[in-house]
């Protein structure tokens, strides 16, 4: 089976004032012109049962909201995690400010206000986006004993939940960044994120928004526990965005595969919007 190999993945987008006044901005940029290339996080593909299509999201890396060649002042005021995802035509940020409710400005001034979560059409905001791959050959590891070898021989390795619904079937492939391993007992966990999940009660209209953050725990092969980010009261009046919603998933199949040194690859570039 082929599996990503997240490090060498990545997404990227080109703004240009000049072609198109972007609807992300909350400040004026230095210049008008800017690639952004962000390494890929996760995969979420989500299969609609009675049609057989398949919508993909791409998770990207979390990084800063910052002003791109300025002489100074680097970081925005106030600041923000941002973290984009883009599915086969729709882009979506997640921000994370230091509180929870916080908004900025659009930019050009008069476009209005930009709250935490933003979603847009690609060919209305981007000059162009693309995604470059790198697919390679991999092991599905059968049991406990391969993957605990894996582990401790520091081995590449990729995980995928598979979730299903009486309408949808979900599929979401991410890097195993954080593992535990324990030779003497061949017990395994993994503790990594963020990923993709996906709400499979939503219309299919709804699968973009309906995305939420977690990190991942799980050391069996039929079931995994999600610590889900979700705003969180930490005073009177006063909530953040944390990871702080526990859930377990008894219906689900967990796999993990291991990307040999010398497996074979192939690369990829996807342009999107992508042809439905």
């Amino acid at each position: 089976m082929k599996v990503l190999e997240f490090a060498r993945s990545s997404m990227f987008f080109r703004i240009d004032l000049d072609t198109i006044v972007p609807r992300t901005l909350s400040h004026e940029p230095p210049y008008r012109m800017n690639n952004a290339r962000i390494q890929i996080d996760g995969i979420c593909r989500v299969t609609e049962r009675a049609t057989g299509r398949v919508r993909t999201f791409i998770l990207g890396s979390d990084c800063k909201t910052e002003r791109v060649g300025a002489d100074a002042d680097l970081f925005l005021e106030p600041n923000a995690d941002f973290i984009p995802i883009f599915s086969d035509d729709e882009f979506m940020h997640i921000k994370t400010f230091a509180r929870a409710g916080t908004v900025a400005q659009a930019y050009p001034p008069g476009s209005g206000e930009q709250r935490d979560r933003l979603t847009t059409k690609i060919a209305d905001t981007f000059d162009r986006v693309h995604l470059e791959l790198v697919e390679r050959d991999a092991e599905l590891l059968p049991g406990a004993r391969e993957i605990v070898d894996a582990v401790l021989a520091n081995e590449t390795l990729v995980g995928i939940h598979r979730l299903s619904t009486d309408r949808y079937t979900a599929e979401i492939e991410y890097p195993i960044t954080t593992i535990n391993a324990n030779e003497r007992d061949m017990v395994y966990q993994t503790d990594t994120g963020p990923i993709l999940i996906p709400d499979l009660d939503v219309e299919p209209g709804d699968l973009l928004t309906g995305l939420e953050l977690a990190f991942t725990a799980s050391n069996a092969p039929d079931w995994a526990q999600f610590v889900v980010r979700t705003r969180t009261p930490i005073a009177d009046g006063v909530e953040v965005y944390h990871y702080s919603r526990s859930i377990r998933m008894d219906r689900i199949e967990n796999e993990f595969y291991r990307i040999a040194a010398d497996a074979p690859e192939t690369r990829r570039v996807v342009d999107l919007p992508a042809d439905a």
